[in-house]
């Protein structure tokens, strides 16, 4: 049963793709205006979890309940309205290449609503401000762009419609120190502007300590025994250093003894 408070549930999730399972037993509430992160390494579902959230990825087993609605049981079209409601920042942005940065950020309005062109220009334009952007990138294309600036034109993008629930899939991943900074910081002014829940996937400590409430890791089903729990640990970033599970406490001080001795037996 949702919570009150609660604004996405996955009641024991599974997916599985053809005979190898990705997910197991996900069970995991977030309470509305929370900024969850979700970390692991490489390969252990993060980004397939991101998906089935928002019903890209359907469940083989389990559900996802969105505010109270079960999506497995939404038609194509509510489907669709639901999905209004959520921004998706991609990985590596995932602009449209011919179109301009002002088409690529209004591509959602254009879909779903019935502006007029000056409306539209002036929501862009204003999205683009407040991630750090000048009216003058409106004509350029993402070619054009460094990208830590496509990053944010991405985040605009994902902006545009005033979505309820904000998905970043790895938000800093092969930016330099300083523009990871400025994407946690638009992360964090998003949250402070905007009535909005954050699900945050990433393998950036840095990020996950200093946006998130709350830390949730993962681990991968194939280096995990069937009576294990694939979510190892679910606290605040506070706390994880001192986390119980030596592999959390590996992962976040990035040491590799142990993982590099795992892969050297797997050789044998």
């Amino acid at each position: 049963m949702l919570a009150q408070d609660d604004i996405l549930e996955t009641h024991d999730l599974h997916v599985t793709f053809g005979r190898q399972p990705v997910l197991r037993e996900i069970n995991l509430q977030v309470p509305r205006g929370q900024t969850l992160a979700l970390i692991g390494e490489s390969g252990c579902g993060k980004t397939v979890l991101l998906k089935t959230l928002i019903g890209l990825i359907r469940p083989t087993a389990g559900k996802v309940v969105f505010d109270r609605r079960e999506l497995a049981e939404l038609d194509d079209k509510q489907l669709t309205q639901e999905r209004i409601r959520f921004g998706y920042v991609f990985q590596n942005a995932a602009l449209f290449d011919s179109m301009t940065i002002a088409q690529n950020v209004a591509f959602p309005l254009r879909q779903h609503r019935k502006y007029r062109s000056d409306e539209i220009e002036k929501i862009v334009v204003s999205r683009l401000a407040e991630v750090g952007l000048p009216r003058s990138v409106i004509t350029k294309k993402p070619a054009e762009l460094s990208g830590g600036m496509r990053k944010r034109v991405g985040l605009a993008r994902a902006l545009v419609m005033n979505p309820e629930v904000l998905l970043y899939d790895e938000p800093t991943t092969g930016l330099d120190p300083i523009m990871s900074d400025v994407i946690n910081e638009l992360m964090m002014r998003t949250r402070s502007r905007y009535p909005v829940t954050s699900i945050v996937v990433t393998h950036d400590m840095n990020t996950a300590r200093k946006v998130a409430d709350r830390v949730v890791m993962v681990y991968p089903l194939a280096r995990l025994d069937s009576h294990e729990s694939q979510m190892i640990y679910d606290g605040s970033p506070d706390q994880i250093d001192q986390a119980a599970d030596p592999r959390v406490r590996q992962f976040v001080r990035g040491e590799a003894g142990e993982r590099l001795m795992e892969m050297q037996a797997d050789d044998q």
